[in-house]
């Protein structure tokens, strides 16, 4: 195979995947990063010596992570060290009613034993047959570029034809009656972008993940794993180029010649984009543009978030490292984010808290705190609106926990649709890419390699897999195959 001159836009976990793939089949690689450091959306906020990752805190699917590694034959231990942690995460349902998922199955099946007779054998049933769909996702379905159906359609996956349209509601609510429980089984599927009633139960393989792989921890941060990839991406040769926003693509005969950029015009052989699809798309002629404006318009994307970074001048109590706060409406929160596209009253959160496990993140006697809610892409946001949700939730958390926060505030930083917008050129200020609902899985999803343009591609959470950490890792390693296929003489 020809050595091409390849140049990624983005650094994110996709294009840095694909970045050291690429690099890997003998390609020169350079990664074009238009912010001032690595990581696309998973960067790093540091002040007063807390150290917060701003975007992805859940390590899920450390297998995922494994394989990456053991490709380059190394390991994730060679990089970063990781924690498992216990519990993986507590759910508050109210005022001093809590649930926390321990990281064993056994114990889980006892929780929810305790509060439902007979839940635990149904849930190792239903743990099963998310066992079964996992290996069948990780091994048949989720390496797959998208390009044609035959892809996934064998004997396995034929057998599982009919999770493709029940829905994970439909499915959890056939395992357990008890509304807390339900909203356990059915809270991983947020990390794939939609409502429960929308997700194939197929998914359910996210359950599977949760219970039996369990929620680890990097020391130092999630950003620990990009340092780790941009180690291994350099020490292969990666060239890595920050503050470098590319602003137009120059094309001839139906190929890209090369990208300009606020450092100047670079050349390249082909074009890799990690970046926003809808964004690096609008850098084409129309004419060259596969998705239209109502293309993009029409699709269901994942949440945006409005987040806050916050430093507390004591340890807390009663919450755990990740901590969810369901105790509103669930239904009613998903409607607003989905259907009615407005702020919702009183939405659920996630906080994550990781100074409790790692002591990196803040300084002795103090707490770091993560607080995200999910939101409707493309909302109005305001400092306004930022205060009301923010006093709201630190109120909640205070009722809910009976820990006083509001006096023990160092500062606090947000970050919500506007910033995604003005950092990654994110479609409608979207924070986790397009849904996975049943019409935008696999070969209906936006495709890895330009239609239109013979050496374009594209990688990330808008295409296949789709969002979240994993499916990015595997989204570069997809789309750095796709390229040999095409490009190999």
């Amino acid at each position: 195979m020809n050595s091409s001159k390849i140049i990624v836009i983005g650094s994110g976990f996709s294009s840095l995947s694909a970045a050291c793939y690429l690099a890997k089949q003998g390609h020169q690689v350079t990664v074009l990063e238009k912010n001032k450091t690595v990581g696309g959306r998973a960067r790093q906020f540091k002040k007063d010596g807390f150290v917060f990752d701003i975007g992805p805190t859940f390590y899920w699917m450390p297998d995922v992570f494994e394989r990456f590694f053991n490709d380059f034959d190394k390991s994730t231990s060679d990089y970063y060290k990781l924690e498992k942690l216990n519990p993986a995460y507590q759910i508050y349902f109210g005022k001093n009613d809590s649930i926390s998922i321990s990281d064993n199955l056994d114990d889980i099946k006892k929780t929810f034993e305790a509060i439902e007779s007979g839940s635990g054998n149904k849930l190792q049933k239903f743990i099963d047959k998310a066992h079964a769909n996992y290996n069948i996702a990780i091994k048949d379905l989720v390496y797959k570029p998208g390009e044609n159906l035959l892809e996934i359609i064998n004997g396995k996956t034929f057998l599982k034809l009919h999770e493709f349209i029940l829905t994970i509601k439909n499915q959890v609510s056939g395992y357990v009656k008890n509304e807390k429980l339900r909203k356990i089984l059915e809270f991983p599927v947020l990390f794939l972008g939609a409502k429960p009633s929308n997700t194939p139960s197929f998914y359910n393989f996210m359950n599977y993940a949760d219970f039996k792989l369990g929620t680890w921890h990097p020391k130092g941060g999630m950003y620990e794993v990009v340092k780790a990839m941009t180690t291994l991406a350099k020490s292969l040769g990666v060239n890595i180029i920050t503050d470098s926003e590319v602003t137009n693509i120059e094309l001839y005969n139906k190929k890209v010649t090369g990208v300009n950029t606020n450092n100047g015009l670079l050349k390249c052989d082909i074009l890799l984009s990690g970046a926003d699809y809808h964004h690096t798309e609008s850098l084409l002629p129309e004419n060259y543009r596969q998705y239209s404006e109502t293309y993009w318009d029409k699709k269901t994307f994942a949440p945006s978030a409005l987040l806050f970074y916050v430093g507390f001048n004591k340890k807390l109590k009663n919450v755990s490292h990740h901590t969810l706060f369901f105790d509103t409406d669930f239904e009613e929160h998903a409607k607003t984010i989905y259907d009615t596209k407005k702020w919702a009253e009183k939405p659920l959160f996630y906080a994550s808290f990781p100074s409790i496990t790692d002591d990196s993140s803040a300084p002795q006697n103090k707490e770091s705190g993560i607080f995200l809610i999910p939101i409707a892409p493309d909302i109005e946001d305001t400092n306004n609106i930022r205060e009301h949700y923010f006093s709201q939730l630190i109120q909640r958390v205070e009722k809910i926990t009976g820990e006083s926060l509001k006096e023990h505030i160092l500062f606090k930083e947000s970050y919500c649709v506007n910033n995604f917008k003005e950092d990654y050129h994110s479609y409608k200020g979207n924070a986790y890419g397009l849904a996975n609902t049943l019409l935008q899985t696999h070969v209906l999803r936006p495709k890895l390699k330009s239609k239109k343009i013979n050496n374009l591609y594209f990688c990330g959470q808008l295409t296949v897999p789709g969002p979240g950490v994993p499916p990015s890792l595997i989204s570069g390693k997809i789309v750095s195959d796709l390229i040999k296929k095409y490009h190999q003489k």
